[in-house]
């Protein structure tokens, strides 16, 4: 049986190669797996208008939302030129509020990982009216 790390980061690099990077060049897969091991993936979509572009995380995470699924346990993050690639600030308060209690894992392209709880990388999250 795959362990959790390995079935993240084969998702994560299958689908990086979907990635449509052409003004970055990098290329960034995720994978999101639910508490009932559903697994989503997804990868960054650029725009010449940045503001439009949509990072690999929240694209796996609305993926999974759009399905009816809520309760994750894992997200994995892989990039082509990067090492270990953290998701940017806007991704881990999107992730923060979906999952609050998730478990990251940042990739190098070897299958080497490092994990961390979403709190370690957002201690204080933005919340409206709290």
């Amino acid at each position: 049986m795959k362990k959790i790390h390995q079935i993240l980061f084969e998702h994560c690099r299958g689908v990086m190669q979907n990635s449509y990077s052409p003004y970055s060049k990098i290329k960034v897969g995720a994978t999101v797996i639910t508490k009932e091991g559903v697994i989503f993936a997804g990868c960054n979509v650029e725009n010449s208008s940045y503001g439009a572009t949509i990072c690999a995380e929240r694209v796996a995470l609305t993926k999974a939302i759009s399905e009816g699924f809520r309760d994750f346990i894992a997200i994995g993050v892989l990039s082509n030129r990067f090492d270990y690639i953290p998701p940017c600030g806007i991704c881990r308060q999107f992730i923060e509020e979906l999952s609050p209690d998730i478990d990251v894992y940042l990739f190098n392209s070897k299958g080497d990982y490092k994990k961390y709880n979403i709190k370690k990388l957002l201690p204080y999250e933005f919340r409206i009216g709290e």
